[in-house]
């Protein structure tokens, strides 16, 4: 595993995100637009592929999760990306899952 500095790390702006939509999108077997609300004046749109572990997309409307939100913008089937989920998945195959946070911690609440 590569190892990073401190000072590297610390450049990866992580924020609670609450999603307040998700639509599938079409032709792409892994990808979900969400709609999220990282404490901005407008939601952010951002693409991930983790469609293939929620058979109603729509549970994750109401739940929030870290993401990261200084990443460059990335056009993926389309579409502007202008963040990354923080998920994970384990390392035995045993499955994927979102790290949410408690309810009262707000859209736009830093992680670090």
């Amino acid at each position: 595993m590569e190892k990073i500095n401190y000072d590297d790390f610390k450049k990866v702006e992580m924020t609670i995100g609450k999603i307040l939509s998700v639509e599938v999108v079409e032709d792409a077997d892994k990808l979900l637009k969400l709609s999220v609300d990282v404490g901005e004046d407008e939601p952010r749109q951002i693409l991930s592929g983790i469609r293939e572990y929620f058979e109603d997309p729509q549970v994750l409307v109401g739940k929030k999760v870290p993401f990261a939100t200084n990443l460059a913008p990335r056009t993926i089937r389309g579409f502007e990306s202008n963040g990354m989920i923080i998920a994970v998945n384990d390392k035995d195959g045993a499955g994927f899952s979102l790290l949410e946070t408690e309810d009262f911690i707000s859209p736009g609440s830093t992680l670090g």
